[in-house]
């Protein structure tokens, strides 16, 4: 949809998702740290599936807004004798969102059959995010300058998560690669926002001269200060999920993280009780 909804949407899919993981991804580092006999603690796989069904029911619902909003393609794709293509900007968008289901397929695949390969779900999601970079680089070709350029910084987000998720198919579990991809998914979520409010002004107000340059250096800057912000919301997620697991742990009597000199400490004063037992004998 080209209007601040159709950007609104996806933005919010996106950001909803970011925040998630944001607070998803430290809990089970943390836990994981904390219970190292298992790798990958169970809840958090049924977590991965659940994660894959909202995916599927979101795509769903971008899919469907995308074809049957009054002016939109009703699943046609031409038509007149001229076979004239129908709303490819909404085609496009369903694509997108296309992809973002099957990734959440696989998702749930890959939790309840050992037949799936692991990393599978991560190849799929990083294909996905690759394709919607594809198809917003040409989404824009011969558009306004200003148009243009704030849909190409929405780029260095996407192929950014692209490329840290396909580095996840390797390196499966490494924190900062998945708290990264939070990040850019924040991001990307944002500046959907940011975009429609730009490009639409949904709430009124002045529009956008497309051809001055100084609106052109400030949505520059403005882009970076979402990736601040991005990453000042990973800085607090992270610390609140190591305080709830600190509190947790403590509550529950188990050593917790954080605590070496004091693991040290006992391990000494065990071996001076042991080496003055021997002693003694």
């Amino acid at each position: 949809m080209a209007n601040f909804k159709g950007h609104a949407l996806p933005g919010s899919f996106f950001l909803l998702f970011g925040l998630w993981w944001s607070v998803k991804y430290p809990l089970q580092y943390l836990s994981q740290k904390v219970n190292k006999k298992s790798h990958r603690i169970y809840c958090f796989q049924r977590v991965d599936a659940i994660e894959g069904g909202i995916k599927i029911i979101f795509a769903l619902i971008g899919m469907l807004a995308e074809q049957f909003v009054p002016d939109g393609p009703h699943l046609y794709l031409y038509s007149g004798e001229n076979r004239d293509w129908v709303k490819l900007m909404n085609w496009q968008h369903t694509t997108m969102y296309l992809f973002y289901g099957l990734s959440g397929v696989v998702d749930v695949f890959t939790y309840i059959s050992q037949v799936v390969p692991q990393g599978l779900d991560r190849l799929m999601l990083s294909m996905a995010v690759f394709v919607e970079g594809c198809l917003f680089y040409y989404h824009v070709l011969h558009r306004p300058m200003l148009d243009q350029h704030i849909h190409s910084l929405l780029l260095i987000a996407i192929f950014s998560g692209a490329c840290s998720t396909m580095l996840e198919v390797f390196l499966r579990d490494n924190i900062v690669l998945e708290m990264f991809r939070a990040g850019v998914t924040i991001i990307q979520g944002t500046w959907f926002w940011q975009i429609g409010v730009v490009l639409f002004q949904p709430w009124g107000g002045l529009v956008w001269d497309e051809k001055d340059h100084s609106n052109i250096m400030f949505l520059t800057m403005c882009f970076f200060w979402h990736w601040a912000a991005a990453v000042a919301i990973l800085a607090i997620n992270y610390t609140l999920a190591y305080c709830c697991i600190q509190r947790c742990r403590r509550g529950s009597g188990e050593p917790y993280i954080g605590l070496g000199l004091r693991q040290q400490k006992r391990d000494m004063s065990s071996q001076a009780a042991f080496l003055n037992g021997s002693d003694e004998e």
